[in-house]
């Protein structure tokens, strides 16, 4: 039995049943202007997504459906010059309804041409957005929570090694003092005084870390020196260590900057480092290097210039059949009360919000190297291409 109706094809498609078709979508609001910006054609989505009728929008300038704010700063003029100049104009932002109500908008603005090449019109494209928008608002924020509780744990992790090491520092500040009294000798009482004070600024220092680390409020991503950052948490990582082992570091100079929130890395760092000292038994190597490297696509599809930081241990290495849970949140194989399990969890969310990327390689019975790619901050990229 055959359909009365002739299937759609190239060949009988026409005007109308373009039309047609622009009606049926509702999700999106689809409609023409004239070169000037003025509405021409309206359909069903732009209807329902703008709260406009056609007979009342058509006719209208693009501007009715901007907010005051956008409209004093000439955004929708600056939208139609940049479609009518470069062919299309793509925006993130708010805008108003009929009623006067915001959402969320995705807009397209593209430049149509005719034989010759004159612009006769401009087609726009709105989707309403506003869930989408919400919804990364709600992943950010939870995001945080997670990020601080992971903090609050790598925190109780250091105090036991800092204790440790205010200890001594106590232990030297209260014998040069004592010795201090007891002495007549003016070159003795001055070495022991800078004793003191060389002890007290290096105590001053660890607690200006601890409550740098420790804070709250997250600080705005921007373009951070790695060398001078790398240097400066060494110390600081360090103290993550029991005594019976070391960090070896070795950085290359020049290294290129990279664009995020210092004090993510900071942690992401320090997690690598507890990760790592938690996968050997007590005593060894913990070897962090960090160096420039050029990628290809061979790392997740990644392209460009980038910073690979390595974090290398002498431990047992990885079972294979748990590799694929390693960064879920909250999976763990240590003992209850040894850890919470987001350490690599927050690696790996934060080399993802970087732009970057977490590797493994592990080898039974030789260790295991977590691999961090951070991408070069804009002015790196540049100046390699070019």
């Amino acid at each position: 039995m055959h359909s009365q109706f002739a299937p759609l094809s190239p060949g009988n498609l026409t005007e109308r049943h373009y039309e047609m078709l622009v009606q049926a979508v509702v999700d999106y609001a689809i409609f023409m202007l004239d070169p000037a910006g003025f509405v021409v054609s309206w359909n069903a989505g732009a209807a329902r997504t703008k709260g406009y009728a056609a007979a009342e929008a058509i006719g209208q300038h693009l501007s009715i459906f901007y907010t005051e704010e956008d409209r004093c700063a000439g955004k929708p003029g600056y939208l139609l010059d940049r479609a009518r100049r470069e062919g299309r104009a793509q925006d993130e932002g708010w805008r108003v309804r009929k009623d006067g109500t915001r959402f969320w908008a995705l807009v397209v603005i593209d430049a149509i041409r005719n034989e010759q090449g004159d612009i006769i019109g401009l087609a726009k494209i709105t989707r309403d957005i506003t869930d989408r928008r919400e919804a990364e608002g709600r992943y950010d924020a939870l995001r945080a929570q997670l990020f601080q509780a992971q903090k609050l744990e790598a925190l109780g992790q250091l105090t036991g090694g800092m204790a440790h090491d205010f200890n001594n520092l106590l232990t030297i500040i209260l014998s040069a003092a004592k010795l201090a009294s007891r002495t007549d000798d003016p070159e003795r009482l001055a070495s022991l005084l800078d004793n003191i004070q060389t002890a007290g600024e290096r105590g001053a220092q660890m607690t200006r870390n601890l409550l740098t680390f420790a804070r709250c409020e997250p600080k705005p991503s921007r373009l951070v020196d790695l060398n001078q950052l790398l240097d400066a948490a060494s110390t600081f990582i360090s103290q993550a260590l029991p005594k019976t082992m070391t960090l070896e570091m070795q950085v290359d100079e020049a290294l290129h900057a990279v664009q995020l929130d210092p004090s993510e890395l900071e942690m992401a760092l320090l997690n690598l480092i507890l990760n790592a000292r938690d996968a050997m038994s007590g005593s060894g190597v913990v070897r962090l290097e960090a160096s420039n490297q050029r990628l290809a696509g061979d790392v997740e599809g990644l392209q460009g210039e980038f910073v690979l930081i390595a974090v290398a241990d002498q431990g047992c290495g990885i079972d294979p059949a748990i590799r694929p849970r390693l960064f879920e949140p909250f999976f763990t194989t240590k003992d209850i009360g040894k850890g919470t399990g987001l350490g690599l969890s927050q690696v790996y969310g934060f080399a993802r919000q970087a732009g970057g990327s977490v590797q493994i390689e592990s080898t039974a019975g030789q260790g295991t190297t977590m691999q961090l790619y951070l991408p070069a901050g804009s002015a790196q990229a540049a100046d390699a291409g070019e």
